[in-house]
């Protein structure tokens, strides 16, 4: 048994004074920095660079599916709503000339150690559609055993039977992770999302009895209609089924991004005080239940590979979040995805149109990117070790010409003496650490080694790329 240990401290105090607009750091630099003179040819030379380190790393792939039957108002993710599903038999034909591209890039087949289905609503394909898929990439790439390899997919268990569930556990998949957002009937109807208890549950059953090794759930607070002795049930009744895994997201309304959103009635969401003491429920209630708070939203059960992973120093972060698998290269699919090969981030075309462009003149559909220099590099471990670990060894850095980390980021230090103050870290001469009630302001201790949000402001009104870090 493994011993339960505070791993957060809530002061709503102190988030209501510090919480301001900040990146989630799922890489760095932050997505927003990518430009356009990143393309196929960049991508193709980081592939290079990565095969000129030594023995060939396993891949881990993301496979962007992005048709959902119906909108979620809340919904910030690319997505295309329709119920024609020839659209999607279009979609998967392009997806494969994008594989057949990506391994002539990438040579031989590779070892994949991490697969992940995103979207959208990934089972919006049927059960030929996805044994299709995955049979060309097991033909592109060589997975590793079921064992030895994270192979997950999101699931709408609105869309999905039990029956569907063990399907997924056969055809290869052994991680789910199931969207819930909230149980309340009125919160539902506000979002667009109606989805009962007793279908959920079912689907989280089915994928326990089908032998999935982690189980995780979304939900969201701060939607409208909610308010603490709303959400209240809806965390009792996840806490009961007793998934590996919980994800509690802060809705950020930026209807001004995000077009789905304008159709949520502003007047019906919870104000900051109520969304601060719903935040406050969520985390006594999850480590009152025995959850590991693991970072920015997710809990885990101290069993589970990724509280594991923590406590070993293994975590990692990528765009799907927190992951074991993340170090990983990530060669990303389909519309609008990102991929993280070596020192470059890119992204594929957003809009359906340009994609199948791309794909029509035989090219990678990469819109766009950018290669990291030197001091990017440092920057994304400090950040990410700060994410994942709550702590930063000064002698696990490599700086350029041999620098002291204590010169390097003088300005840095400096910026964090004010949130040391605050009680949210302290500071010696070995690095940094971050206390219980720092952690859930890690994005606010992170930004403090972000170069470009310090860099000098542009002319004029600066658009709002970024959700509140709380």
């Amino acid at each position: 048994m493994i011993p339960l240990i505070p791993s957060v401290e809530f002061d709503a105090a102190l988030v209501r004074k510090l919480n301001k607009m900040g990146p989630r750091y799922t890489s760095y630099p932050t997505a927003d920095r990518f430009t356009g003179e990143f393309g196929a040819t960049q991508y193709r030379a980081a592939v290079e660079r990565l095969d000129t380190v030594g023995e060939r790393v396993p891949l881990s792939l993301y496979v962007h599916i992005p048709f959902c039957e119906s909108l979620c108002y809340y919904c910030g993710c690319n997505k295309i709503i329709t119920q024609d599903k020839t659209k999607s038999a279009e979609y998967l034909s392009y997806l494969s000339r994008e594989m057949a591209l990506q391994a002539e890039v990438l040579g031989e087949r590779r070892k994949v150690d991490q697969l992940h289905f995103g979207g959208g609503t990934p089972t919006y394909l049927s059960d030929a559609q996805m044994d299709g898929l995955l049979g060309q990439l097991r033909a592109y790439f060589d997975f590793a055993p079921d064992e030895a390899g994270e192979f997950s997919i999101e699931v709408d268990p609105r869309t999905v039977t039990p029956e569907r569930i063990a399907t997924l556990r056969r055809q290869g998949f052994n991680r789910i992770s199931l969207g819930i957002q909230d149980f309340d009937p009125a919160v539902q109807k506000a979002v667009n999302r109606i989805q009962s208890y007793e279908q959920t549950i079912d689907v989280l059953k089915a994928a326990r009895s089908s032998g999935f090794r982690s189980i995780s759930v979304d939900l969201i607070y701060g939607l409208p209609l909610q308010s603490v002795e709303s959400f209240g049930p809806t965390l009792d009744k996840v806490v009961a089924a007793r998934p590996d895994r919980i994800a509690v997201y802060n809705y950020a309304h930026m209807p001004q991004l995000f077009k789905a959103q304008r159709l949520i009635k502003a007047e019906e969401l919870p104000d900051p005080e109520a969304k601060l003491a719903m935040l406050g429920l969520c985390i006594e209630r999850l480590t009152a239940a025995g959850y590991v708070y693991i970072g920015m939203d997710h809990f885990a059960l101290p069993e589970d590979d990724l509280a594991r992973s923590q406590r070993e120093g293994r975590l990692q972060r990528n765009f799907q979040g927190y992951s074991t698998h993340a170090d990983a290269p990530m060669v990303a699919l389909g519309v609008s995805a990102i991929s993280a090969v070596g020192a470059s981030y890119s992204q594929n075309e957003k809009v359906l149109s340009a994609y199948y462009q791309r794909l029509d003149a035989g090219e990678l559909p990469i819109a766009r990117g950018i290669t990291l220099h030197e001091d990017d590099v440092l920057r994304r471990t400090v950040i990410g070790r700060l994410m994942c670990d709550f702590e930063l060894d000064y002698a696990g850095l490599v700086l350029p010409q041999g620098a002291a980390p204590q010169a390097y980021f003088a300005e840095e230090l400096e910026r964090l003496q004010a949130l040391e103050e605050e009680g949210l870290l302290s500071l010696d001469d070995k690095g940094i650490k971050v206390s219980m009630r720092g952690r859930l302001l890690i994005r606010n201790i992170c930004m403090a080694f972000d170069q470009y949000l310090h860099a000098p402001k542009q002319e004029g009104p600066q658009p709002a790329r970024y959700s509140k870090t709380i």
